[in-house]
This record gives structure tokens, sequence and C-alpha cells, in this order.
């Protein structure tokens, strides 16, 4: 892999416009196909899971599969009561101006409220439910119409088309503001550390167009592995933070040898270098957080499936970009920074030690054992509230309330809980028995406190396919909606049912899809997490020829994790939090959030990893004793992980400040990971464990000392 990366870098180097030139080509070339060919978005069907995917796929298969429904509700103004002319007039309209919409089905009689303060009209499309969203803005067009034409009432529309629509505008407004963050912060940082504009922007510039490749090969990807519709988010999250740091580790090796070198060695000598040491690392770390990503295709689910793509091609675009396009730059900048020397006749110095990695490292050298204790200590008592994690997928009510779909939701529900949620029992099979059987379990169903009116039956064109509709006037966050879905499927249903012979039966619905999908995870978690240990330790074990590095690797992996999700838990899990970060805790974390985080995090820490061991190895290859090896790797690359662990905080830490939860407890995550990773981990716990095993830290390889990884100062231009 070396060979491969000196290769290619000496290449651009010697010939930098046409790497330079090839990559823009690349880049407009992968966004072109991909605008050609189209993204190509999951369906409804990409989705299911579990018992509620089974029942689904049986009523899509009669042809009374679920359709979306809009609530348009008609209320009086301020405390008035409700004119109840005014109020038909303009459910009239809605129901008059709707109809005329090629995606609308039907529109419902009105429903008046019990105290007959407000009436709702039900809006059903004819469209799939992942495609509703992409159509509510023609009904919240004629809704608004209505409004008008109405004023003395006020006409309102909510659903979850609208919900989904209203979260999608937000998200995307807060990516934009999360990159007028990022970018201004990384900039500033990269200036601080290379006090150079030119050299500043490069990281930037070389991230920017790998994001941007990526998201064109995406669009080809998606027609293998639709996407979601969270593709773009970690591309763009991953994308800044990964794209930066490989550069940042290559653009700081070539500066380090730079000054080592005294002027004495040409910048296609210096790019060599660079591409031998720091390009090595980058690549390796690259492809381990590929194929560490890769597991989530296990979980068998389009969301973490569009999550792995994104990571993957994002990753590998920026390693394919730091063994291209960054040394033919480097090879140019490189040039002018000579003639810049010679005219000003300028000493070059090398870079010392800070003060901060000088004392860590006395701390290490004198008790690596209490230094290695006492950070473990501290990683564990961090990860301790992850015990007490309470995984639960995100319901409509868990959305931010300065959304006006989720307000206008809230006010819905307050007057009409039947809406909150339904149950719906999908059966397959005809005849008398299976009309009798559904009669007697509406029967027993409705006698459940938690299960109420309406309870309808859709009935196929055939006659073979029936839909049971139970609402349920408790949102599926509510402990009492899983507890009514596990008596309807462990008692009632198997007590009327089970009786029929020759009928398939399944439930689906609001809460069951709340429950299964995070059950559905738990039951993949144990083959994605033994993938995942075995595929570190494997990379780590073969980039290495360490097998006790591989098992360092997943221990210290796991440690990092742990204590990120801990941290996770304890801020949003409680409520202490709240008003610091802005939100509403649901007293859980959201399902999807661990999962990833966990993958992710495996590959992340990596980075650091494959950087100090490479510099510590490369050290022990030319000649100089373990335990100094460790020291002299600390001082060489503290303030590149530094320096890269900030820009990655920063891209991460943004996030934050988004309206949507789940995407908070990521970026909460991810930051507090890298923190941790760099000044805990890497800093502390991995150098004193090192130090502490010695050389048999490299069992079985036995390094041949005094062979030098990189060339001699002689070979010069």
């Amino acid at each position: 892999m070396r060979n491969l990366s000196v290769r290619v870098a000496r290449w651009s180097a010697r010939h930098p416009w046409r790497a330079i030139g090839g990559w823009l080509v690349f880049v407009a070339v992968c966004l072109g196909v991909g605008i050609g060919v189209g993204n190509n978005a999951a369906v409804t069907a990409d989705y299911r899971v579990g018992e509620a995917g089974r029942a689904e796929a049986i009523a899509a298969e009669g042809g009374v599969q679920r359709r979306p429904v809009e609530h348009v509700l008609i209320t009086a103004r301020d405390s008035a009561e409700l004119d109840a002319g005014a109020a038909r007039a303009a459910a009239a309209d809605v129901a008059s101006r709707m109809s005329g919409l090629p995606v609308v089905g039907s529109v419902g009689e009105p429903v008046w409220a019990k105290d007959r303060r407000a009436v709702r009209v039900d809006v059903t499309l004819e469209v799939e439910e992942r495609e509703a969203s992409r159509v509510v803005d023609d009904l919240q067009a004629r809704t608004q119409a209505v409004q008008d034409a109405h004023p003395e009432v006020v006409v309102t529309q909510t659903g979850r088309a609208s919900i989904t629509r209203a979260v999608e505008k937000q998200r995307g407004e807060d990516i934009a503001r999360v990159e007028l963050i990022t970018l201004p912060i990384t900039l500033v940082t990269l200036l601080l550390v290379f006090w150079s504009l030119s050299l500043a922007l490069v990281p930037v510039l070389l991230a920017l167009s790998s994001i941007v490749a990526a998201i064109g090969l995406s669009m080809v990807v998606s027609h293998v592995f639709p996407d979601a519709g969270v593709g773009m988010n970690i591309i763009l999250l991953i994308g800044m933070a990964v794209g930066v740091d490989y550069t940042l580790f290559y653009l700081k090796r070539e500066r380090e040898e730079r000054a080592r070198s005294g002027g004495r060695l040409s910048a296609v000598a210096l790019v060599d270098l660079a591409a031998a040491t720091s390009g090595r690392a980058v690549v390796l770390s690259g492809l381990a957080v590929a194929v560490s990503t890769a597991v989530l295709y296990l979980v068998d689910d389009v969301i973490f499936s569009s999550m792995a793509t994104g990571t993957i091609l994002v990753t590998l675009v920026a390693v394919a970009s730091s063994m291209t396009i960054l040394p033919a730059t480097l090879a140019k900048l490189g040039a002018i920074a000579e003639r810049r020397a010679e005219r000003r006749h300028r000493p070059v110095r090398t870079p010392k030690a800070g003060r901060i990695t000088a004392t860590l490292t006395r701390a290490i050298d004198r008790r690596p054992g209490r230094t290695l204790l006492l950070a473990v200590l501290l990683m564990l008592a961090l990860a301790a509230p992850m015990l007490g994690m309470k995984i639960t997928d995100m319901g409509p009510e868990t959305h931010p309330r300065e959304l006006v779909a989720v307000q206008d939701y809230h006010r819905l529900t307050g007057v009409y809980p039947e809406v909150k949620a339904v149950h719906q029992v999908v059966v397959r099979g005809s005849g008398l028995a299976v009309t009798d059987a559904l009669a007697k379990l509406q029967d027993v169903a409705l006698r459940d406190p938690v299960i109420g009116e309406p309870a309808t039956v859709r009935t196929s064109a055939d006659g073979r396919t029936h839909v049971l509709n139970l609402a349920v006037p408790h949102f599926v966050s509510e402990q009492a909606a899983p507890d009514s879905l596990q008596r309807l499927r462990e008692q009632y249903v198997p007590a009327t049912l089970r009786q029929v012979t020759g009928v398939e039966y399944a439930v689906t619905g609001d809460v069951a899809r709340y429950v299964d999908y995070p059950r559905h995870q738990q039951q993949r978690l144990p083959w994605v997490l033994g993938a995942l240990l075995l595929v570190t330790l494997l990379i780590t074990a073969l980039a290495f020829g360490s097998v006790v590095l591989g098992l360092i690797g997943v221990l210290l992996n796991l440690l990092s994790a742990a204590a990120a999700i801990g941290v996770l838990v304890w801020v949003f899990q409680g409520q202490w939090a709240e008003g610091l970060l802005d939100f509403t805790s649901t007293g859980s974390i959201g399902s999807r959030v661990p999962l990833f985080l966990f993958v992710i995090l495996f590959g992340l820490s990596m980075d650091y990893q494959f950087f100090l061991i490479s510099r510590i190895r490369e050290a022990v290859l030319n000649g100089v004793p373990t335990r100094q090896a460790v020291f002299d790797g600390m001082r060489q690359s503290a303030s590149v992980i530094t320096s890269a662990a900030i820009v990655m905080v920063t891209v991460f830490a943004a996030f934050v400040g988004m309206h949507l939860i789940e995407m908070k407890q990521t970026g909460l995550s991810l930051a507090v990971a890298v923190l941790l990773d760099a000044f805990v981990v890497r800093t502390l716990i991995l150098p004193a464990l090192l130090i502490l095993l010695g050389d048999r830290v490299w069992w079985p390889t036995r390094l041949r000392r005094g062979e030098p990884i990189t060339a001699p100062l002689e070979s010069v231009r």
C-alpha cells in the first residue's frame, strides 16, 4: 500500500497540472453522471421490518395498504365560539378544493369535536406514504386558499406528510447554517496551524471537492442501495471531517520533512516522503473507515444502508484526493516556497514539542501504570450511563415545536386524541369465518381501555385481504401505546384468529412500527458488533503486522465509543441540558443513533490510532527503542492530532445546533468521541499501554531495526 501511494503521489507531483486537471474532471464527471441518472429514493416497501413490515406487505399485495392522511382543522379565532355555519362553509370549501387534486383519493365528511369547538376534515392521498411529503405543498396551498376565503375561522393543515415536509425544510436550513459556521472556523484553525492562507485553503477546498464528487456518486449508487434521505446529511457530516483530517495529516508531514531537510530536498522528494509515511497512514485509515462502516449493511435496513453508502463513498473519495490532487498541489506550493526561501534566505526550523506534550510524556514515562489506570477509570465512568440507555423510535410528536406543522399537530391531537396513533390488523383469508373472527376481534379490542373508536374494516376488491383499523388515543412514545400493542398481538389476535384455518395475519400501524424498528436493530446488533470487532482486529493486525495492536485497537475503540454513548445518554435522557442545548427530552435515544455512532466511531477512532502508531513504528524501524519511539511519536504527532481533532470537533459540534433531536444526538456524540479519543485515549491510554508492553506490542512480527522507512537526507535533488 505504501508503494502504491508513493507511486501515485510521485506521478502527481511530477505532473501537477495533469493531476489537478484530472481531479477536477473526475469531480465534474461524478456530479454530472449523478445528476444524469438521478437519485433513486427509497419507497415505502424498503422500510418494512419485523411483523409490522410483514403485515404491510400482505396489505399491499391485496391493494389495501395504508394511505397517507392529511387533517384540515377548522377552529374559531381566539377564544370565541365556533360559528357552525362558517365552519360548515369552510369544510365544504376544503372538500371542493381538495377533490380537484389528482393526488387526493378521497375527502372525508366533517368530524365535529365533542365540545363542538372544532371541525376536522380528513384528506386521504392516493400516493405512497414516502411520496406524500413531496406532494403535500399542493394541499397546503389549497388550505391557505380556504383560509383566505374564510377569514372568520382558522383553517390549518397537518399530518405526517406535512410534518415530514417541514422537517426536511428545517434540516436543509440547519445544514446550510452548519456550513456557514464550520467553514470559517475550520479555515481559522488551519490558518493558526500553518500561518499560510494558501495551505489553509487546501484542506477545505479538497474536502469540498470530495463532498461534491461523493454526492454525485451517491446518486449512482442509490440505484443499488436506495437513498433513504439521509445520505446527503452523512456525506456533509463525515466528508468535511475526514477530508480536512486526511489532508492535514499529509500537509503536516510534508512541512515537517521540509523543515527537517533544511531546503536540501526538492518538492517532489518531500512529497515522496509524505506519501511513504503519512500518505500510507491516510490510505489505511480511510480503508479502515470504509470497511468498518460496511458492516452497517448487515442491519438490513434502508436507512443504515444509506448511512453506510454515504460514509464509504465520501471517505474513499477523500482518500483518493489525498493520493492524487494533494501531492500535485503540494509540489506546486513547494516550488513556490523554495523560490521564496531562496530570495529571503530564511533558515527553516524543525518544530519542537509543545509544553503540554512534554509534560504528558514526562508523566507517562514516570508512572505509565498509574496513568493508564486513571485514564481508563475516567472513560469507564463516562461510559456508565450507557447501562441505562433506552432506545426508541421518534414519533411525530418528538419533532421541534418551532415547526408550524408540529404545533398544528399538537392542537389537532389535543382536540382529537384518536388520531394520535392506530393499530392495524391485516388478515389474508376469505369466508364467513374470517368475517366473524374480525367482528369478534373488534369487539374484544374495543374493551381495552387504551383502544377506542373509530374502528373500521377495509376489504380488498377480491375479498381476500382485510385490514382492521383501531384508534389509539395515545402518542406512540407513551407507554400505554406499546402496552396495548402487546396485548393485541399476544392476547386478542391469537384468541380470535388462530382458530380460523387457512388465514395469515399480522399487526402493523403506528405503534407497531415504533416498537418493531428498534427491536429489529437489537436482533441484528450481535452480528453487526461481531463483524465490527473482527474487521477492526484484522485491519489493524494486517496494517502493522501485530495481533497485539489489533486487540488493543478493538479494546480502545470499544472504550471510546462506550464513553461517547454514555455521555449521550447522560445529556439527552435527562432534562438538565434541555435549556443549554435547546431540546425537549424524550427520555430516550433515537433508535438509529447508537448503532450508527458505534460503527462510525470505530472507523474514525482508527484515524488517530493509525497516525500515531505509524510514527512509532517508523521510529522503531529506524532503530529507536520502543519506549523512546512512543515518546517520539507523541511529540511528532501531537500538533497534527490536536489540529485535526479541533477541526473534527468543530464540524460535529455544529450539528448540535440543529433543531432535529437525532441530529443533535449524533453531533454531540461524535464531538465528544473525537475529544476523548484524541486527548485521552491516544494521548494517555495508548502510549501508557505501549510503554508497559514494550517490544511485545509488535508480536508476532519481529521488526528489523535500522532499516529506515523514510529516505535519507542525502537523497537530494
